[in-house]
């Protein structure tokens, strides 16, 4: 029961904080994101509520399969989910509420390196908890991908001014 209650407070927490993040981004989804020149791999937009979904559900279920194991093995392993859980929030404060792709592209490096030290280190505590992790690690490799495009191209291509000689 104990270990029910960790998973369910966990899967919560991280709704929580993609619900929070939601709130914040969502006017520069509506009046800037769909502005910007995109790869042709972008997603439509009904993919991403779609995946952050069972992200989080499965980000939960791993952090919260970790809160039985004692405290030496699991507190490395729960501060690095923590770290990535708030470097994942402040990405769409640092993209969307910012409107900043330069701040996201610091931001989702940052997070990447947290993530793959996350699934490293719970790899060795519970291969589960890793495992479960590793939709969340290939769906941030591909948003990093994105950013990174839309940061490239947002700096790099002429501005309408520049086209039309003004």
């Amino acid at each position: 029961m104990k270990r029910l209650i960790a998973v369910v407070i966990a899967v919560l927490v991280c709704f929580g904080v993609g619900y929070t993040a939601r709130y914040i981004q969502a006017s520069s989804i509506l009046t800037w994101y769909p502005f910007l020149v995109k790869p042709g791999l972008t997603p439509p937009n009904i993919v991403f509520p779609i995946a952050w979904s069972i992200i989080y559900l499965l980000m939960g279920i791993s952090v919260g399969l970790l809160w039985n194991k004692p405290a030496e093995i699991r507190n490395p392993a729960v501060w690095a989910f923590v770290v990535q859980l708030l470097l994942n929030f402040l990405w769409s404060v640092s993209f969307f509420y910012f409107r900043s792709p330069v701040l996201g592209v610091i931001n989702i490096l940052l997070l990447d390196v947290v993530v793959v030290y996350y699934v490293a280190e719970v790899y060795r505590i519970n291969r589960l908890s890793a495992w479960l992790f590793l939709p969340y690690l290939l769906w941030l490799l591909f948003a990093t991908y994105l950013n990174v495009y839309i940061c490239c191209l947002l700096y790099t291509s002429p501005s309408p001014r520049d086209i039309s000689g003004s």
